[in-house]
């Protein structure tokens, strides 16, 4: 069951407008729901899960973990706002945190004893 983690730079910053007149928060929300309609294609992604992560400040920036379902991930990336500082640093941190904690609950990963014969 992969979980695949998508960090969204939700800073000021991405309220510049393309020529185009689109904002770099909304290329970035499109970039993610094409991502996940092509995935929905491959048969190997029925047991995908998806997180959401930004760039508040922790616990804020989990936006959909890995156990919300898809109508929550869609819904919370579609409300994101772009507002606040870049702090990559910390989004990074919070982000393989979280990894790091799915490891441990799922058990992948974990060094443990198995009995011989």
């Amino acid at each position: 069951m992969p979980i695949l983690l998508f960090l969204i730079d939700t800073s000021a910053s991405m309220n510049q407008r393309t020529d185009l007149g689109t904002s770099y928060l909304d290329i970035a929300k499109g970039a993610v729901e094409l991502f996940l309609k092509l995935r929905a294609r491959d048969p190997a992604s029925r047991g995908d899960r998806y997180m959401l992560v930004t760039y508040d400040e922790p616990p804020y920036c989990i936006k959909a973990g890995w156990k919300e379902n898809h109508a929550t991930f869609m819904s919370e990336l579609k409300n994101l706002q772009a507002s606040g500082l870049t702090t990559l640093g910390q989004a990074l941190r919070s982000s393989f945190d979280l990894l790091n904690l799915n490891r441990l609950i799922s058990g992948i990963d974990n060094y443990g004893q198995m009995e011989t014969s």
